[in-house]
């Protein structure tokens, strides 16, 4: 599913107009990585959770050419789905 088509489908569902629908999830969007961006995380009940993790510089060789690259430290997005969700796919 694309963006667009998820902003299709929640004009549809939730009686908005696209220009609403395109509103909310981009403020749902924009929300989620400014709350990230402060290091906090952010938990949807039955959805799952996304966090931010600190990943340490290291050096990794490059498969076939076997250079090497330092990777600096940085900060990672991850996300952890909730039991609904898993329950939800697996079937």
């Amino acid at each position: 599913m694309t963006k667009r088509q998820l902003i299709d489908l929640v004009a549809r569902k939730a009686h908005l107009t696209k220009r609403g629908a395109n509103e909310a999830v981009d403020v749902f969007l924009s929300e989620i990585g400014r709350v990230l961006s402060k290091g906090e995380k952010v938990v949807l009940s039955g959805f799952g959770t996304f966090r931010v993790i600190s990943m340490k510089g290291k050096t990794v060789k490059i498969p076939g050419t076997e250079k090497l690259v330092t990777i600096k430290p940085h900060r990672s997005p991850r996300f952890t789905p909730g039991k609904k969700l898993k329950r939800q796919v697996l079937r």
